[in-house]
């Protein structure tokens, strides 16, 4: 690497709207975030797949099995 032209890379604290924290290393000392894995739906399991108009239904009877 050549010298004086790359950042410092330094100790990070990564802190979500929900108050969980997480510690890592990165140019930025410290980094505010509005989703985390600790409170995103998706890895909660609070997320729900909404069938809208029946559209799988509709699927199944055009494309399923006869």
């Amino acid at each position: 690497m050549k010298k004086d032209i790359h950042p410092e890379y330094i100790d990070a604290e990564i802190t979500c709207a929900c108050g969980s924290t997480v510690k890592t290393r990165s140019t930025v000392a410290k980094m505010h975030v509005n989703l985390c894995s600790a409170c995103h739906p998706f890895f909660t399991g609070s997320a729900k797949l909404v069938d809208t108009e029946g559209r799988v239904d509709r699927f199944n009877k055009r494309y399923g099995k006869k």
